[in-house]
């Protein structure tokens, strides 16, 4: 346990029936037992994975990181913009921004955890090179070269954080992302173009029908596999729903552990539509696009803000066709912007484990 204790919030519960009248949820009946069947020891943390990309992981870690000591972020690496993109471009690296975020989210708030984060997060300004390039980009990249091993240099960066979980790359390679995109030319608004690279694809314009990645079939990081096999608890989303959350479900290996997981999966909406990517998508649209890319999926709960759900009933509708839960909670900060609140979130994903796990208190 790290942090404070999350206040506590009231979930609003929308079941969709299974078979026979049955809850969906059901499964959850029986909490003394962890995956597998196996008895968990009381008191016990959830293993608990969370995948993604950028300011959405970062807000889930934030969360995650008050609620248990058992956490591992897998990482999307198909940034090509700002110092990432440059790094890419001239060293053929990962793009570490992403990378960097989560590790930064997963920093105590003690004085030393603080004053990493804010220092691998430092860009610096220059009318040189170095303009814009942060910090812990430069410092994961150099440690890249150094040990010649993605995941053993991220784990030495979390030392040296002191962060409260692991960061792993969800690829061993650098990631391109291809869009097909409906009126990306405004003056040719009905015509379907290809779009490259996560930037663009993020401010597009027009109406994103699908995305690959390229090359198409990446090799995932085969500790983030064990992890996302071993856990208690998945975690997909938030984030920009086709550069960050879908990335993850296009490389095989991956999607093949998310699917044969015995781990609970939650899926955490956004909070608002993505300016250009998501522009106009409803919270049931983002499920809808989600299962056209992973129709194998499976999820046991949807997360969503209570005041970002206009449409309660559409959205318990498209969340049964993955069998899966809704859960009706205040995320969000109060100050008016689309962004989570880390002790609302962790109260809601704490609230979520306790009311569908398989485990008891652990706590």
């Amino acid at each position: 346990m790290t942090g404070r204790t999350p206040r506590l919030s009231r979930l609003r519960r929308v079941v969709p029936e299974g078979r026979g009248g049955r809850p969906a949820d059901a499964r959850a009946a029986r909490p003394e037992q962890a995956r597998g069947g196996k008895p968990r020891r009381r008191g016990a943390q959830p293993k608990v994975v969370a995948l993604g990309g950028g300011m959405g992981l970062s807000a889930s870690l934030a969360a995650l990181r008050r609620i248990t000591g058992d956490l591992t972020a897998v990482v999307t690496v198909a940034d090509d913009g700002g110092s990432s993109g440059r790094l890419r471009d001239e060293l053929g690296v990962l793009p570490p921004g992403d990378l960097r975020k989560a590790l930064a989210a997963l920093c105590g708030d003690d004085d030393w955890g603080q004053t990493w984060a804010r220092v691998i997060q430092h860009r610096f300004q220059s009318q040189g090179d170095l303009h814009e390039h942060a910090v812990g980009n430069l410092l994961i990249v150099a440690l890249w070269e150094q040990l010649g091993d993605h995941v053993q240099a991220l784990d030495l960066v979390g030392k040296l954080l002191g962060a409260h979980g692991r960061v792993l790359p969800m690829s061993a390679v650098p990631l391109e992302l291809q869009a097909l995109v409906r009126g990306h030319d405004p003056e040719r608004p009905d015509e379907v173009d290809t779009v490259r690279g996560q930037a663009t694809v993020a401010l597009t314009p027009g109406e994103v029908q699908s995305v690959h990645l390229v090359p198409s079939d990446p090799p995932a990081v085969h500790e983030a596999v064990d992890a996302v096999l071993d856990a208690d608890w998945v975690v997909l989303g938030p984030g920009s729903w086709f550069s960050s959350v879908i990335p993850h479900l296009l490389v095989p290996d991956l999607l093949d552990a998310l699917v044969e997981t015995k781990a609970r999966r939650v899926l955490s909406l956004n909070l608002a539509p993505q300016p250009g990517e998501t522009e106009g998508f409803s919270p049931q649209r983002h499920l809808e696009v989600l299962g056209r890319h992973a129709p194998k999926l499976a999820l046991d709960v949807v997360l969503a803000d209570e005041a970002a759900v206009p449409d309660r009933d559409s959205l318990t509708d498209a969340a049964k066709r993955f069998g899966a839960a809704v859960e009706l909670a205040p995320v969000a900060r109060t100050d008016g912007t689309p962004r989570h609140d880390p002790e609302l979130l962790a109260a809601a994903y704490d609230r979520i484990f306790r009311m569908h796990g398989r485990i008891g208190p652990w706590r």
